[in-house]
């Protein structure tokens, strides 16, 4: 039997790990918050972040980081983008050559600007990161949860791998497909969070469809430019990964992101949101770090770039969404 380890107790770490339990496979969910880690223990529940899901029998729960990985096949990051490093440090020794590393996240650390699988690649063996495998799409965890159809792309350099994940995963409601392209998939997955929260904006905002259409297309075209920038395959960005996960965080009443852009539309300040939130917001930090690598590699980013100023220079949103409609009339391919 197979047995995995699935790090990070929220909300999609939770789901993934009662998906794989219920395949019957020897899961443990490991929680750093040892408050929560107990409380979902006795209370066979993740009430804090997937209220209503009872776990499977079988789902272990620990927050114990000690010989955590003794024997496991499969690891499964679930850890947001700006505690990965100092996580996964705690258990790197323990981490053997032919374990599949699978990251769930979805970012760039700021101070570095690294990719999560470059996160990755700092801190485990060189062969532990041949075969790691990037699960990402559009797969919110309410829905997931509840057993609604859905489908996600496990990317990896090692087809191999991609197919035991592939497989791993799978199930009635759960479709995974394959990719090789890690950097595009990681892009994907990282970069729409920002252009969620221009979508918030524009619903915040109630300037309409015809607005929020614009948006998430011409969003989409500046995700492609950064990704091929950097070596990114462009139909990637066509795929469930690129275009599916984008059009899911830019339009669902799930999406933490777009949740923090409708509020700042309607004239709330970026800290007072994150102060409601229990939830993280990933855009809001890869936001920052998308903005100083376009910087520095001149790779045009307007709505990035205006976004950064809302977020970090507390433009207002209305000025943001003037600027980009008066800018210099252009091609629609540049």
């Amino acid at each position: 039997m197979e047995k995995i380890v699935v790090m990070g107790g929220g909300s999609w770490g939770t789901t993934l790990a009662i998906l794989l339990a219920e395949k019957n496979y020897d899961v443990i969910l490991w929680e750093y918050n040892l408050e929560l880690s107990k409380k979902m223990e006795i209370e066979r529940e993740n009430k804090t972040f997937l209220k209503g899901r009872k776990f499977p029998d079988n789902l272990k729960i620990t927050n114990e980081i000690n010989g955590l990985l003794d024997d496991i096949n499969y690891l499964v990051l679930s850890i947001p983008s700006q505690f990965l490093r100092n996580i996964l440090s705690k258990v790197s020794d323990q981490i053997s050559e032919d374990l599949i590393i699978v990251d769930t996240a979805k970012g760039i650390e700021i101070k570095t600007h690294e990719r999560l699988s470059e996160i990755i690649k700092d801190e485990v063996n060189k062969k532990a990161y041949e075969n790691l495998v990037v699960l990402s799409g559009p797969t919110h965890a309410e829905e997931v949860s509840k057993k609604k159809p859905a489908a996600i792309v496990a990317a990896s350099r090692n087809k191999e791998s991609a197919k035991k994940v592939q497989e791993l995963f799978s199930t009635d409601y759960f479709r995974v497909y394959i990719n090789d392209d890690i950097i595009g998939v990681e892009l994907s997955g990282g970069l729409k969070n920002c252009i969620a929260i221009a979508s918030g904006i524009v619903d915040g905002m109630e300037l309409g469809d015809n607005t929020k259409s614009a948006l998430i297309t011409r969003g989409l075209r500046e995700i492609v430019r950064f990704g091929t920038y950097f070596g990114a395959k462009q139909e990637t960005f066509s795929g469930l990964a690129g275009i599916g996960d984008l059009i899911t965080t830019c339009t669902s009443k799930h999406s933490r992101n777009r949740f923090v852009g409708e509020k700042l539309g309607k004239g709330k300040t970026l800290t007072e949101i994150l102060n409601e939130m229990i939830m993280v917001a990933e855009g809001v930090p890869t936001v920052k770090a998308v903005y100083e690598i376009a910087k520095s590699k001149s790779i045009p980013m307007p709505i990035v770039e205006s976004l950064y100023r809302v977020l970090y220079k507390e433009e207002n949103p209305e000025k943001m969404i003037k600027e980009l409609m008066g800018r210099e009339l252009k091609e629609e391919f540049y």
